[in-house]
């Protein structure tokens, strides 16, 4: 879709169902043309786009929590862009919106499914990463699935990732005494550490993750904020300290056509008296202005750093999203493709 409006586009659409591991040809980039917007509907042009771990269960016809993208249809995620044609009343051209349909140049929705952004000072794109959905479910597991006091040891899984990068620091804002993080090369540590202000940080390949644990947290952990699950979660519940809490975000280590991996420490939950929840952003959403209100001014005080690695061109949402899946890969913070 060009700058000028001309409602040629292009989209991703799933071809096939990945077997093991997902490719780029299980994706085709199609072209096709946006309908007329008809009453209270609006033509966006997105300007970015999210890429995200999820989007790989997406791929696969399985039960899950959201349903899996159907073949040959555009996909779909979280984007941001200007609105080009305005059939609905107080929002106008020009107007930055976010939305859910993503992975396309443009597209034409209700105004319903929009929200305006006013981003003053901060990039746009900056409402898919710290101040979107990524952000919301850090601050969630910080402060609502397993809160933080002050003083507490902090372990982070995946932490150089978009949801870990700032898991950590709020976690550091909210007055914990040590906060570690785990990544998947050494310039991810390096960001965590140099960046980040993380007090410790190990790539999880270096060695047996039990015995980084132990160097990084000799006398315990309070709070994990687990992106990744397998090894890594295990080795972090049998650390825990008396009345730990574990807020389970994801298990990246499974994703893209890996076996599960079995914890096996999982008495150490009864013995420490510890306490492990799994959560969803998407039942949290109500709590996004609140999340905005408390994170927006440490975004822009520049007390949260947040980094985006931007690839340009809406031809490269298979490298992002393959890039995402891989351990080593050098993604840090939030993928984004620029459109």
């Amino acid at each position: 879709m060009t700058a000028t409006g001309t409602r040629r586009t292009r989209e991703w659409h799933l071809v096939r169902r990945p077997r093991g591991r997902a490719t780029a040809g299980d994706l085709a980039l199609v072209e096709t043309e946006l309908p007329e917007p008809r009453p209270g509907q609006l033509l966006v042009r997105n300007t970015h786009l999210s890429v995200d771990p999820y989007m790989r269960g997406r791929m696969d016809d399985r039960p899950s929590y959201i349903p899996p993208f159907p073949l040959n249809a555009p996909l779909e995620g979280a984007a941001v862009g200007v609105v080009v044609e305005s059939r609905a009343d107080g929002i106008e051209p020009g107007q930055m919106v976010e939305h859910f349909q993503g992975l396309r140049e443009g597209t034409v929705l209700d105004a319903a499914e929009a929200v305006p952004i006013d981003a003053g000072d901060l990039p746009a794109e900056a409402y898919l990463g710290v101040l979107g959905a990524p952000g919301l479910t850090a601050w969630l597991g910080i402060t609502r699935i397993a809160p933080v006091r002050p003083g507490e040891t902090v372990f982070v899984t995946g932490a150089a990732g978009a949801v870990g990068s700032i898991a950590g620091q709020l976690a550091r804002l909210r007055g914990a005494g040590r906060v570690i993080g785990s990544a998947g090369s050494p310039a991810k540590v390096s960001h965590l550490l140099d960046d980040l202000g993380y007090d410790a940080a190990f790539d999880h390949h270096d060695g047996a993750v039990g015995d980084r644990l132990a160097q990084a947290a000799p006398d315990g952990i309070d709070v994990v904020f687990d992106n990744v699950g397998g090894v890594q979660l295990e080795a972090a519940i049998a650390r825990l300290r008396v009345g730990a809490r574990l807020a389970l975000c994801g298990m990246a280590s499974q994703y893209d056509g890996r076996e599960p991996y079995g914890v096996r420490s999982l008495y150490e939950l009864v013995t420490k008296r510890a306490t492990a929840r799994g959560f969803l952003v998407t039942d949290h959403q109500e709590q996004m202005p609140a999340f905005r209100a408390e994170v927006g001014p440490w975004v822009r005080s520049g007390e949260i750093v947040h980094r985006q690695t931007v690839l340009d061109g809406v031809e490269r949402v298979p490298e992002a999203l393959l890039g995402l899946l891989h351990s080593g890969a050098p993604t840090i913070g939030k993928a984004v493709v620029r459109v």
